[in-house]
C-alpha cells in the first residue's frame, strides 16, 4: 500500500474561492485561499472516500497493484493540487468578453454612479488588466452606458472579476449590477460594439456622437499597458463599421443625437413650441453644450445665456454662430442666472450636484412653467425638483417620447446597417482568428522538440558515455534537420503569406487541424503561465 503524504502537517494552497471543486465543508477557508490539512492517508481510501475534492481523485488499486507500485516514489498530495488546478483551466473558455449595463438594462440612477470620468479611464484599463484573469481591457462609459470590453483568460472568471471591480468603483453592490447587467462573448461582443459605434444600440437611433465617443477610446487607450493588439483591433475596426454605415446607409440624418433630442423635447414642453421669446440658459460649454447651443440654433433661439467655468469656450461658440446673442456667466452667477430662465439646458462633467430642491425652491417664479433638461450623467438636476410647483425635469431616460418621431425611415437604414455590420464582423473575427496560429506554431515547434530532446537522449544512454563531443554534435544536428524538415511543410501552411495564395479560411482551417492531430489544444503551459504570472504580480 503507498501512502501519499506531505511533510508539513498543514500547507497553504492558493485555489480561487470559486472553483469548481466541491471540497468537504470542513475545510477552512482564509479569504480567497483554502487551507488543506494534509494527513497521510491511502491510495484506496483516497480513492473511496467521495467527500474529498472531486478534483483530486485515486481509483482503489487491488493488492497486486498496491504491491507493484511499492518502490514507485511518493506521490505529492500539493503537486496533485496544483495539477489538477491547472487541468481545469484549461477547460475554461478564453476570448473576447464584454459586461456592461445601458439605458436598455439600468435605469440613469444606476448607470451614474458606475460612470468613469475621462481623465480616470486609463487608470481603469490599468486596474482590469492587474486583474488574476484580465489580459486587454477598455472601457466605453458615456450617458447613456458602461460597458467594458476584455480578453480574458477564463469567461466565468473574467465576469466575476470585472462585476466585483464594477462594485468596488462604483459603491454598487455585485447583486445590483448582476441584475442589471449584460454579458456577450466573442461574436456577440464583436457585432455589439459594431452596432454601438454605427448607432443602431443608441437611444437615438443613428446619433452620431457615439462614434466620436468610440474613437475617444482608441485615444486614451494609445500607450496604456493592456489596451493592447485584440481590444485595440477591435475598437479600431469598430470605428471603421461606424463610418462606413453612416456613408451607405445616411442613417445619421435629421435630428439624431441625444443633445437634438433634448433641444426637441423642450420645444414639445415651452409655449407655442417656439424658442422665439423663452429664455433659455445653457450650463456647460463642453462637446455635449456645444451640440445643444448649436441645435437650439438651429430650432430658431437667437438669445442664450451660458454659464460655464472659463469664457474661451464661449468665445469660440461666439464667433462659430455669429448671429446669435450669446452672453457668458461664470459659475458664480449660476442660480442667478437660473432665477432668470424659463428653460435650463445641463450638460456638464460635474459628479456632483448642481441644483438641488431647495436650491431651486429659493429661485423666483417662471411666468409659465420652468424646465431642467438634464442630459449629463451623473445627473446636474436633483430628480425631486419636480416636484416643486410649476417647475419639471426631464433627463436622457426621459428622451425616449422624441425618439419615437420619424423612427420607420431609420428602422429601414437600421436594416441596410446589419448587412454591413455582419461583414464586418465576419472579416475582423477572421483577423481574430489569424492571431490564433502564433500560439499553435510555438506550440508545434515545442512538441516536436519535446520528442527530438528525449530520443536523442535514450540513443546517446545506449551509445555509452564514451562518445565524443564532436559526434554528440553532429546527432544533434542531425535530429535538429530531420525536425525542421518535418515542421518545415506545416509552419508554411499557418503562415498568412499572400505569395503563397492561401485564403485565411484555409489558414485557420490548418491550424484547427494540427491541434485536433497533434492534440496542442490539451496543451495547457502557455495558459498556465499566463494565469501564474499574473497571480505572481498581484501577490507582490
Amino acid at each position: 500500500m503507498v501512502l501519499i503524504s506531505i511533510p508539513d502537517s498543514s500547507t497553504m494552497i492558493n485555489l480561487y474561492s470559486n472553483s469548481t471543486a466541491s471540497c468537504s465543508s470542513s475545510v477552512p477557508r482564509i479569504g480567497s485561499r483554502i487551507c488543506v490539512d494534509f494527513k497521510p492517508v491511502s491510495v484506496r481510501a483516497l480513492g473511496s472516500d467521495r467527500r474529498l475534492c472531486g478534483s483530486i481523485r485515486c481509483e482503489a488499486q487491488s493488492d497486486s497493484d498496491s504491491r507493484s507500485m511499492s518502490n514507485s516514489a511518493s506521490v505529492s498530495a500539493l503537486q496533485m493540487l496544483k495539477t489538477s488546478a491547472a487541468g481545469r483551466y484549461t477547460k475554461e473558455k478564453s476570448g473576447l468578453i464584454v459586461v456592461g449595463l445601458n439605458f436598455h438594462t439600468a435605469p440613469v440612477e444606476i448607470r451614474e454612479k458606475l460612470s468613469i470620468p475621462e481623465a480616470d479611464l486609463p487608470q481603469a484599463i490599468s486596474e482590469l488588466c492587474a486583474l488574476n484573469h484580465i489580459e486587454e481591457a477598455a472601457v466605453l462609459s458615456t450617458c447613456n452606458r458602461m460597458e467594458i470590453y476584455v480578453v480574458s483568460l477564463s469567461q466565468h472568471r473574467g465576469v466575476k472579476e470585472i462585476t466585483e471591480w464594477m462594485s468596488k468603483v462604483s459603491g454598487v453592490s455585485v447583486s445590483d449590477i448582476r441584475s442589471h447587467q449584460f454579458l456577450l462573448y466573442e461574436k456577440d461582443a464583436t457585432k455589439h460594439l459594431f452596432e454601438v459605434s454605427a448607432g443602431l444600440d443608441s437611444l437615438v437611433l443613428g446619433e452620431g456622437q457615439i462614434l466620436s465617443q468610440v474613437k475617444h477610446v482608441v485615444k486614451v487607450g494609445q500607450g496604456v499597458p493592456g489596451f493592447d493588439r485584440k481590444i485595440s483591433g477591435l475598437f479600431k475596426h469598430a470605428i471603421t463599421v461606424g463610418k462606413r454605415v453612416r456613408t451607405e446607409t445616411n442613417i445619421s440624418s435629421g435630428s439624431v443625437s441625444v443633445s437634438s433630442a433634448a433641444v426637441e423635447l423642450a420645444q414639445m414642453k415651452i409655449p407655442e413650441n417656439s424658442y422665439a421669446s423663452v429664455r433659455v440658459l445653457v450650463v456647460g460649454a463642453g462637446k455635449m453644450g456645444k451640440l445643444v447651443i448649436k441645435h437650439l440654433v438651429s430650432k430658431g433661439c437667437k438669445h442664450m445665456v451660458v454659464v460655464n467655468r472659463s469664457e474661451d469656450r464661449v468665445a469660440a461658440l461666439r464667433e462659430e454662430f455669429n448671429d446669435v446673442e450669446i452672453v457668458y456667466q461664470p459659475f458664480s452667477e449660476l442660480m442667478s442666472c437660473a432665477s432668470n430662465s424659463d428653460v435650463v439646458f445641463t450638460c456638464t462633467a460635474s459628479e456632483t450636484l448642481l441644483f438641488s430642491k431647495d436650491q431651486v425652491q429659493t429661485l423666483s417664479k417662471a411666468p409659465t412653467q420652468r424646465l431642467f433638461v438634464d442630459i449629463s450623467v451623473p445627473r446636474n438636476v436633483e430628480s425631486c425638483v419636480s416636484d416643486l410647483e410649476a417647475t419639471q425635469v426631464y433627463n436622457v431616460d426621459d428622451l425616449k417620447e422624441v425618439v419615437e418621431a420619424n423612427k420607420k425611415d431609420r428602422l429601414r437604414k437600421a436594416e441596410e446597417a446589419q448587412l454591413i455590420i455582419s461583414d464586418e464582423v465576419r472579416e475582423f473575427e477572421a483577423w481574430k482568428d489569424s492571431l490564433e496560429t502564433v500560439p499553435t506554431i510555438k506550440k508545434l515547434r515545442a512538441y516536436a522538440e519535446r520528442i527530438r530532446e528525449s530520443e536523442m537522449e535514450k540513443c546517446l544512454a545506449r551509445m555509452g558515455g564514451d562518445i565524443s563531443k564532436k559526434n554528440q554534435k553532429a546527432i544533434h544536428d542531425l535530429s535538429k534537420g530531420i525536425v525542421n524538415k518535418l515542421l518545415h511543410g506545416p509552419m508554411q501552411h499557418l503562415r498568412c503569406d499572400e505569395t503563397e495564395g492561401r485564403s485565411l479560411n484555409e489558414i485557420i482551417e490548418n491550424m484547427h487541424a494540427l491541434n485536433r492531430i497533434f492534440g496542442l489544444e490539451m496543451e495547457i503551459s502557455i495558459l498556465e503561465e499566463k494565469i501564474r504570472s499574473k497571480m505572481e504580480k498581484s501577490q507582490v
